[in-house]
């Protein structure tokens, strides 16, 4: 059969996690309309008779200011390092020069497939000369056009992937969906609500840690901390007599129950961890590693 690593890569917001959740027909990244969402390497993996393709979505390539920022990184770089395909998102009402920039920057040694999305939201002249642009670019194997949003057409584009997947051994079990636990993919969907809910600086100086996670016979019980840096973030997290941690836990409990496919007891508890974004200790704790 066909196996191997097909990792994501792009600017921020370009729809990397939309692009593998469709794929995989799971939601399995969190997503937002806010940028940096994704912190962490998260693997999807797609098994048929044919194929094993393990899919990799990445944090959006950005110059860091602080450590999490470098872990982020960091994790891209792990991904190019072990890519047998890489898929390189393009939003094509952003600059192609920057795109094109960055993709040059990454030094890709493995076959590389541009992705244009937001297809529906352009011209077919523009798309086109966006076609053209990237088409002459020496990383570039193909140029490949899709809306992540509105739907992608999963049989064509996992075969425009499979032209360049070597033969091989599954590296995974056919009925596993990813390499991660359970309790990093609930504090995710904590971490998504954030997003949704709160503006400014509120979701890039949060982080979500589940600190217990019970399988009692009718429901799952769950707690997490929530961690800011200030003090008047712990305030505008809580809200007027506790009204936006309510609504943020009952939000997440829908998600949650969903994802465990179980009835879900969440407590949600903020924590004040100053320059926690900064701190090798902390970073490691929270499984920055």
């Amino acid at each position: 059969m066909k196996v191997g690593f097909v990792n994501i890569f792009g600017k921020p917001n370009a729809g990397k996690s939309t692009l593998m959740n469709a794929l995989l027909g799971e939601k399995l990244a969190i997503v937002s309309s806010k940028v940096q969402t994704t912190r962490h390497r998260i693997k999807g993996i797609l098994t048929t008779a044919d194929y094993q393709l393990v899919f990799s979505d990445t944090p959006g390539i950005i110059d860091p200011k602080y450590k999490l920022q470098e872990k982020m990184m960091a994790s891209v770089k792990s991904a190019l390092e072990d890519a047998d395909v890489a898929l390189l998102l393009v939003d094509v009402k952003d600059s192609w020069q920057e795109n094109e920039d960055l993709f040059t920057s990454l030094r890709l040694k493995v076959p590389s497939i541009v992705v244009l999305n937001k297809l529906d939201l352009v011209d077919t002249a523009k798309l086109e000369e966006a076609k053209a642009f990237f088409e002459g670019k020496p990383y570039c194997k193909k140029v490949v056009t899709i809306s992540a949003l509105s739907g992608v057409n999963k049989k064509t584009f996992i075969n425009h992937i499979l032209e360049f997947v070597p033969v091989g051994e599954p590296f995974f079990e056919e009925d596993q969906l990813t390499d991660l636990s359970t309790r990093f993919f609930v504090a995710e969907l904590v971490r998504e609500k954030i997003f949704d809910l709160f503006s400014e600086e509120i979701p890039y100086h949060t982080t979500v840690v589940v600190t217990a996670f019970e399988q009692k016979q009718t429901l799952i019980k769950i707690s997490a901390d929530i961690i800011v840096q200030r003090e008047t973030q712990k305030g505008i997290l809580l809200g007027t007599k506790g009204e936006m941690i309510k609504k943020l836990g009952s939000l997440a409990r829908v998600d949650i129950e969903k994802f465990v496919d179980s009835k879900v007891f969440l407590g949600l508890f903020v924590k004040v961890r100053p320059k926690w974004r900064d701190s090798d200790l902390f970073l490691k704790e929270y499984g920055y590693n």
